[in-house]
């Protein structure tokens, strides 16, 4: 069995050992506080018992799970053999150069080094490191042994042949990649969710709506939709055309609301350049009705899970 090398046991080193060890590697934990370390290990046995409770894993598989989970002495121990290193280290970035210059100078020159920094581009903490083309962001989303998106961000100078297999790697591993073609501060997820917040805050430190009937309107109806398609593959079964033809329709209603910069950013232009080919070659116009019906029975399942979970959840 191949070994990776995750570096740094907060939690969400710990969830990315839950993924790697579920996958079938051998997973090495280290962390520069032994203690925390050993605290990571034993909390890896009820996080995994967990995933078995609700039928993630088998139960028999638990223990083949956490006997692939260890615990090295030293960081040359952790990297020793290893395919991947994914590094966990706060979100800081002379911290990043301080951490990736050491991952760098030991691990095996082909071994790529990826980064669980949730905003900050790697361009920015490995620039003036010898191996800085093995170099990227892998960015999980929290917690990362339960959502499976993942976000490749290679700097300008990652070696492609790296990128290829982190890719792979993190498919065989049953994660959902996100690979970006440029790099940007705050990637994909956290510039989107950082966008939402913002017209929250404005929308709540108002008083135009209470916090918790804010929060309907993504639980109870974006989000219920969201789950399973995204926002473009939404408005692109929204509008009996698909994707130009919903910017068309309502376009011009979303300008008026005075949110974002629509001076910089052509909806329409953004439509039929880039979004109407992709969209329109996974569902193509003329099956959007099936593509919808297929929709509604997801939301169907869904909300009979959530009408569930509330029975369950009554006092």
């Amino acid at each position: 069995m191949e070994k990776i090398a995750v570096i740094g046991c907060g939690l969400i080193g710990q969830g990315w050992t839950a993924v790697f060890a579920q996958a079938g590697f051998n997973v090495a934990m280290y962390d520069a506080s032994s203690d925390a370390a050993k605290r990571a290990l034993k909390a890896m046995e009820p996080r995994i018992s967990d995933l078995a409770e609700f039928n993630l894993v088998e139960t028999d598989e638990v223990p083949q799970i956490l006997g692939r989970i260890s615990v090295a002495g030293n960081l040359e121990e952790a990297l020793d053999g290893a395919v991947y290193v994914q590094e966990n280290g706060p979100e800081d970035v002379g911290i990043k150069k301080e951490i990736t210059g050491s991952l760098d100078a030991i691990a095996a020159p082909s071994v790529p080094i990826g980064s669980s920094t949730s905003g900050i581009s790697a361009s920015r903490y490995c620039e003036g490191i010898a191996g800085r083309h093995r170099c990227l962001v892998v960015h999980p989303i929290n917690p990362p042994h339960l959502i499976p998106a993942v976000e490749i961000v290679p700097t300008p100078w990652t070696d492609q042949n790296i990128v290829s297999r982190v890719n792979e790697l993190m498919l065989q591993c049953r994660r959902e990649t996100i690979v970006l073609n440029e790099e940007i501060d705050g990637f994909i997820v956290n510039r989107l969710q950082g966008a939402l917040l913002e017209e929250a805050f404005k929308l709540v430190g108002s008083g135009i709506v209470s916090a918790t009937d804010l929060d309907k309107a993504i639980c109870d109806g974006l989000g219920l939709r969201w789950s399973f398609m995204g926002p473009m593959q939404t408005i692109h079964l929204n509008a009996p055309d698909g994707v130009d033809d919903y910017v068309a329709r309502y376009g011009k209603m979303y300008r008026g609301f005075g949110i974002g910069s629509y001076e910089t950013v052509d909806w329409a232009k953004i439509a039929n350049e880039k979004l109407v080919a992709e969209l329109s070659q996974k569902t193509p116009v003329a099956e959007i009705p099936e593509a919808q019906i297929d929709r509604d029975r997801k939301l169907m399942v869904l909300l009979r899970h959530k009408a569930t979970q509330s029975k369950r959840d009554c006092p």
